[in-house]
C-alpha cells in the first residue's frame, strides 16, 4: 500500500465510536464521557481520516507522543485539550497511541438540541482550530478542568431522571466558559511566539500588497502561509492588535488606495481593480466607511 494511502473512518454515532473504540456499548444514546485509561491499548498502522458527527472535547496526559504549538512540542503529559465540531477532518498518523490518562467527552447535536448551549456552542471558535492550536494547560488550569469532568462523570453514571440532561448539559458550558478563558490567556502568555507571528503576517501582508495587481486578500491564504487555521489566525490577531485578520485587510487596502489616489492619474476604477475588487462601488464604499470620504473627496483634498 502506497504510504500516502489514506483510510477513511466516519463516526456517526456514539454507539459507533464506542465499538470502533473498543468500549462497551454506551449508556446514553447521544453523550460520552470515558477517560482513557479505560480504552483497549492500540496503534494506528495506518494513516487514517476521520470525520465524525459529534462534538468531542479531550484531555491528553501522559501520551506517548507530542503536541506540537508553533515551532515547540509539548508532551500530553502537560495536560493539553483539543476541541472538535461535527463534520471537522481530522488526521491521524501511524504510530499514534491512545493516551494513558485523560478524557474523551462526545456529544452529539441532538443532546443539546432546546438548550442555549446548542447555539451557544457555535460561537466558540476553537471547535474549529487545529491540532496543532491545542489548548495547553497549567497545573492549575488542569485541576479546575478535571473537576468538571469528574462532575460531568459522576453525574452520567447516576441512574438518569428529568434532571440528568440539564445537569451533564450546564456543567459542559462550564467546562467550556472555562476553556474558553483558558485559551484567551493563551494567546497572552505565549507573547514571544504569537510577536513572531505578528511580524511575519505583517511582511506577508506587505508583500502581498506590493505586487502591481492581485486578488483581495483571504483569511484562509494567509493561515495556510502560517500553518494556522483561519479562526486561530483570527483570534490570536485580535487579542495582539484588537483586530482581526480582516481588519487588518481593509486597513492596508485603504493605505494602498490613498497611495494610489495621491500619487497616480488612475482613475478610481482603475485603482480598484488592481487593489482586487470585481466591482468599484464595493471599493468606494469600503473607502467611504473607512474615511467618511469618497475617493474622488479624498483625491480632490490633496488638490
Amino acid at each position: 500500500m502506497n504510504k500516502q494511502d489514506i483510510h477513511t473512518v466516519y463516526i456517526k454515532s456514539i454507539a459507533q465510536q464506542q465499538q470502533l473504540s473498543g468500549l462497551p456499548k454506551p449508556k446514553h444514546p447521544l453523550f460520552s464521557i470515558v477517560q482513557f485509561k479505560d480504552f483497549p491499548k492500540s496503534e494506528v498502522e495506518q494513516r487514517t481520516k476521520l470525520i465524525s458527527d459529534l462534538y468531542q472535547i479531550t484531555l491528553k496526559k501522559d501520551c506517548p507522543c507530542k503536541a506540537q504549538y508553533g515551532q515547540t512540542q509539548y508532551d500530553f503529559d502537560e495536560g493539553v485539550m483539543s476541541f472538535f465540531s461535527p463534520k471537522q477532518v481530522n488526521i491521524v498518523e501511524p504510530g499514534n497511541f491512545v493516551p494513558r490518562k485523560g478524557w474523551l467527552l462526545s456529544i452529539h447535536p441532538d443532546f443539546l438540541r432546546g438548550s442555549n448551549l446548542s447555539q451557544k456552542i457555535k460561537t466558540y471558535d476553537f471547535f474549529h482550530y487545529s491540532v496543532n492550536e491545542a489548548l495547553i494547560l497549567s497545573d492549575e488550569e488542569q485541576k479546575a478542568i478535571e473537576t468538571i469532568f469528574e462532575q460531568i462523570e459522576k453525574e452520567a453514571n447516576l441512574p438518569i431522571d428529568k434532571f440528568s440532561q440539564d445537569v451533564i448539559i450546564s456543567n459542559i458550558d462550564l467546562l467550556l466558559t472555562y476553556c474558553n478563558r483558558y485559551y484567551h490567556r493563551q494567546f497572552i502568555t505565549r507573547k514571544h511566539y504569537n510577536s513572531e507571528l505578528l511580524s511575519e503576517f505583517e511582511n506577508l501582508l506587505n508583500a502581498y500588497f506590493a505586487a502591481p495587481e492581485t486578488s483581495l486578500p483571504t483569511v484562509n491564504y494567509f493561515a495556510s502561509k502560517l500553518n494556522l487555521s483561519p479562526k486561530y489566525l483570527s483570534d490570536c490577531l485580535k487579542q495582539l492588535t484588537g483586530q482581526t485578520a480582516q481588519q487588518h485587510f481593509h486597513d492596508k487596502l485603504i493605505e494602498k488606495a490613498k497611495e494610489k489616489l495621491t500619487s497616480t492619474e488612475l482613475s478610481v476604477s482603475e485603482i480598484a481593480y488592481q487593489l482586487g475588487f470585481d466591482y468599484p462601488q464595493s471599493f468606494s464604499k469600503l473607502f467611504k466607511t473607512k474615511t467618511n470620504l469618497t475617493p474622488l473627496e479624498f483625491r480632490q483634498s490633496f488638490n
